[in-house]
């Protein structure tokens, strides 16, 4: 029998906790990969990249890529949980906002073009 289905947040903000430990770590790297890469091109060698200030706003770029993808994917994921019978208002719970909030966000998401079947006449006896 499977175990419990895993809930959006884990308790205490674990989860939250946990993702921002590895993009953080993430970042941390990309940005060493990045500024390694530059010290080795002739245009960037001279520049600020290897003082601290260099290496702060690599992480930042770094990171507003970061964001960027996660909201690309965030939006990836709400439009297959709607497709897949999500409504507004578990979306919004899974993103911390309320129905309204996620209905702002991904206007157009949920369409209510439920289709019932034509139900047949109802015969009348003579």
């Amino acid at each position: 029998m499977p175990g419990p289905t895993p809930t959006p947040h884990a308790p205490g903000g674990e989860m939250a906790a946990l993702v921002t430990q590895l993009v953080d770590e993430l970042a941390r790297r990309l940005a060493q990969d990045i500024t390694r890469d530059s010290l080795h091109s002739p245009t960037e060698a001279h520049g600020a990249v290897d003082d601290a200030r260099g290496r702060a706003l690599v992480r930042l770029r770094v990171l507003a890529d970061v964001r960027e993808a996660a909201r690309h994917l965030e939006d990836q994921a709400a439009h297959t949980a709607a497709a897949s019978g999500a409504g507004y208002p578990e979306i919004g719970q899974a993103v911390s906002m309320s129905r309204q909030g996620a209905r702002r966000r991904w206007p157009g998401l949920i369409t209510h073009t439920t289709h019932r079947p034509a139900t047949p006449p109802i015969p009348r006896s003579s």
